[in-house]
């Protein structure tokens, strides 16, 4: 086993890392940034990753004594090593987990439902804590995964209730409008049916008006013209 020690993550060379799903800074201790790299445990954590296919989000990597000792650690925990990790399973079913960490080599196992993670080492054949509960699912399933919800759009959208309203709502609307403007065309028509006889007149008078308005203003320029303000 060969393991390599760095008092921060960011002095780790980047031709030692291998590891291409997980990062130094992931790796390394949440309270002061040193690393401890167990080059079998990444191995393991790497095959673990490919194995699922779904990204492992790391809660827990190496801990330092110190950092340890904060958080309440086991005294010997394989934390100290770099060779434990604890891992979300907000995005994996831990069954499936469970098994195919065994199946790629882990052998300790911490089970924190309440907390919704798995811790897996390479320390001696053991296990503790309390099963993850099963979940009911819309499906009517059982199973130990978080179904995603359905998109707000989509279940409006599957609502025939939601269908029926707006269908009614939309006939309703053009019904009402319709209604509204056939009411207003007929008075329109009634308030504008006596004025028709004074039309003609009133147009010659508009006529009328702006003949005088053009003629106030060609006598204005010529006056100006004519006094050699122009």
């Amino acid at each position: 086993m060969t393991t390599q020690y760095f008092g921060d993550w960011r002095n780790v060379p980047a031709t030692l890392w291998r590891w291409a799903n997980f990062s130094p800074e992931e790796i390394a201790c949440r309270g002061d940034g040193a690393i401890r790299i167990d080059e079998d445990a990444l191995d393991k954590l790497q095959a673990l990753r490919e194995k699922l296919g779904v990204p492992l989000i790391v809660h827990s990597a190496y801990r330092s004594p110190e950092y340890n000792l904060q958080v309440g650690g086991a005294e010997h925990s394989m934390h100290l090593q770099g060779a434990a990790f604890d891992i979300s399973m907000a995005n994996h079913d831990p069954d499936a987990f469970e098994v195919a960490a065994r199946d790629v080599g882990f052998t300790g196992f911490g089970f924190y439902p309440r907390q919704n993670f798995m811790h897996i080492d390479m320390g001696r054949a053991r296990q503790w804590g309390d099963p993850f509960p099963p979940r009911a699912t819309r499906s009517g399933r059982t199973t130990r995964f978080a179904e995603e919800p359905p998109r707000l759009r989509n279940s409006l959208n599957e609502s025939r209730t939601m269908k029926g309203g707006g269908a009614a709502g939309v006939a309703t609307f053009r019904a009402a409008g319709v209604e509204v403007v056939q009411d207003a065309l007929a008075d329109t028509q009634s308030a504008i049916q006596p004025l028709i006889p004074y039309l003609d007149t009133l147009r010659w008078v508009f006529i009328a008006a702006a003949l005088i308005g053009i003629g106030i203003t060609i006598y204005a320029r010529w006056d100006d013209w004519r006094k050699g303000r122009r």
